[in-house]
């Protein structure tokens, strides 16, 4: 009976432990069963050579950080995590020509897969030479081995598994140079069509690659509203290259994109490669027009806070083609899609206000010119109505000129280019007389009042303050004047001695410092009548005009009688003066008479009383 109760006692045990085991292990579970499945839509690019190494482009939805590509039949490839929905694959030369399906392995073990989405070709064979045929003999020389440079698309994929007409998205292209020469300046174009360039202006420079680099970049794209209702969108690439000994080649390559066609979406086609073309060497660089602003100048020759003023724009065509429809935005801006050139789209055109106008801004019109179309090496001149900013601080502004044109073959291009405008803060003063000067005499010395006012709004330390004219000497007629504040004056007393009569030319100047620490001076001119000096005609001859001259009355000489009478007065505090002699009304002209006088004898009767 005890071993019964036993084992019922263990029994009863392991009931107990089992649902809390089951408690333990569910979560788990459930986590695992949460996490969403990928789901890979498309490769790119779809066909490759195992010749040399790819990398390839996996785009769905799904992805984690973490995850596999895997090649089936071959193996798992190096993967680079990049958003949830694209994954990057090194594909290495050598893998076995085939079509292969696609599988991408989450962390979770989570897997999709897509079939026949990758296709391996081998390389083109080379004919060997027939080295036991003997060449007959010939007078002419064995040409060597022609080696070039050749450039290719490695690979190339978008930001999006599916294109939307009418949205942007960033595209991914990988250039190598699959010939036996050095590629140099290597230009990529990219035409305007089913997709429209962004940012650059359609044109990107990859410099140099030797023979087997490559070489990866983006570009920002814009799709064409004019994709709508089609499964492929092509975008053509056109490379520009050169060899070390100056030979151009070009390169046109197109590459398909699949596209949405429905709301809803769905799987969209897989991007296929296109053959590249055999590449033919041309005489020259590419043609395509380039302009450049040769010089250029304003209608004033001091640009202030607040002056209006013109703008003048010496351009050149200094490339190899003509310019068509050159559109100039001073300030800066942008090109959208269908402005120039191109497959026309809503929304398109040339946009001015994107610009910097913080210190200079249009005045009369806009700052976006049309100029028509310039040949090559032929130049026009273009200008625009602009205002300085009221509050503009002294210094030197960049300025910003876009051009925006088309060559003959409907190809867009954006030249911008920086022009240096100085603003400058001169003093504002006022020179003038402060009293109206007197008559000037030829030959006669003649005061003249100048004074300087600062009119301005600052405190302003000027130098010297002179004055000078030709047909004239001139004294006192420079001074320093120092720290003038506003509403200050400073006087300048001049002396003018007029050489000849008629008008005399005054030029009075102050000087400064500019603000780019240049000596200046401001100078007013100022103009004076000169009288000529009237001649005294002989004794006895009236004045021009018929005027006798004023009767000059000769002194009577003193005797010392006289002269000791006016001593007297002098001693008691009187008139001491010469006596004059009476004039026609009989009074003396000041000063008491002497008494007449007779060898001595005061005369009875005379003015004298004693």
């Amino acid at each position: 009976m005890k071993q019964v109760s036993i084992v019922f006692f263990v029994l009863l045990m392991l009931i107990a432990v089992r649902p809390a085991v089951t408690q333990e292990t569910t979560p788990a579970t459930a986590t695992l069963a949460s996490l969403a499945a990928p789901n890979p839509l498309a490769v790119q690019p779809a066909s490759v050579s195992n010749a040399t190494t790819t990398e390839l482009v996996v785009t769905g939805t799904g992805f984690v950080d973490g995850a596999a590509v895997v090649i089936e039949g071959y193996g798992a490839l190096a993967t680079t995590f990049v958003s949830a929905q694209m994954l990057r694959a090194e594909l290495p030369a050598g893998v076995p020509a085939g079509v292969y399906t696609v599988r991408v392995v989450n962390p979770d073990a989570s897997t999709a897969a897509l079939p026949n989405a990758l296709t391996v070709t081998n390389p083109p064979a080379t004919a060997l030479p027939d080295v036991t045929a003997t060449p007959e003999p010939t007078s002419t020389p064995q040409p060597t081995a022609f080696l070039r440079p050749v450039i290719v698309v490695a690979s190339y994929g978008a930001s999006s598994a599916e294109i939307t007409p009418g949205t942007d998205l960033d595209f991914e292209m990988t250039l190598t140079n699959a010939g036996q020469a050095t590629a140099t300046n290597i230009i990529a174009t990219f035409p305007a069509g089913d997709f429209v360039a962004r940012a650059t202006g359609g044109v990107r420079a990859i410099g140099t690659l030797g023979s087997g680099e490559s070489s990866r970049f983006w570009q920002p794209l814009s799709a064409s509203r004019d994709l709508a209702g089609r499964s492929t969108g092509v975008l053509e690439v056109q490379v520009s290259y050169t060899d070390v000994n100056g030979t151009a080649y070009n390169e046109t390559f197109a590459l398909t994109f699949p596209v949405v066609r429905t709301a809803s979406g769905g799987a969209a086609p897989t991007a296929t490669s296109t053959p590249t073309p055999t590449p033919t060497a041309t005489s020259g660089p590419p043609l395509r027009p380039q302009l450049l602003i040769a010089d250029y100048e304003t209608d004033l020759e001091a640009l202030e806070p607040g002056a209006q003023f013109e703008l003048t724009l010496n351009v050149r065509n200094q490339g190899s083609a003509d310019a068509r429809g050159i559109v100039l935005i001073v300030g800066g801006g942008t090109v959208s899609s269908g402005g120039i050139g191109g497959t026309p789209e809503p929304g398109g055109g040339v946009s001015g206000s994107g610009g910097e106008f913080g210190t200079f801004a249009p005045v009369g019109s806009s700052n976006v010119r049309s100029l028509g179309d310039l040949s090559r090496s032929q130049g026009l001149e273009a200008s625009v109505q602009l205002i300085v900013n009221g509050t503009a601080e002294p210094g030197a502004y960049p300025v910003v000129v876009s051009f925006a044109y088309t060559d003959s073959g409907g190809n867009s291009y954006k030249d911008e280019q920086v022009i240096t405008l100085l603003v400058y803060d001169r003093p504002q003063v006022e020179i003038n007389f402060y009293m109206e000067p007197m008559p000037l005499t030829a030959g006669q010395p003649g005061p003249l009042p100048l004074q300087l006012t600062n009119t301005g709004k600052n405190t302003v330390i000027f130098g010297n303050f002179s004055a000078t004219a030709e047909g004239a000497q001139m004294s006192n007629n420079n001074i320093f004047v120092g720290s003038l504040e506003p509403g200050g004056t400073f006087p300048l007393d001049a002396v003018a001695f007029p050489e000849q009569p008629g008008t005399l030319v005054l030029e009075v100047g102050v000087a400064y410092t500019d603000d780019f620490n240049q000596p200046q001076v401001i100078t007013k001119t100022l103009e004076l009548e000169v009288m000529e000096m009237p001649e005294m005609p002989p004794e006895g001859e009236p004045f021009p005009g018929g005027e006798m001259p004023p009767e000059v009355i000769p002194e009577a000489p003193e005797s010392w009688r006289t002269k000791l009478w006016r001593f007297f007065l002098g001693m008691v505090g009187l008139s001491s003066g010469p006596v004059a002699p009476a004039g026609d009304s009989g009074m003396p002209p000041f000063g008491p008479e002497m008494p007449p006088v007779d060898d001595g004898n005061i005369v009875p009767g005379g003015p004298f009383r004693g």
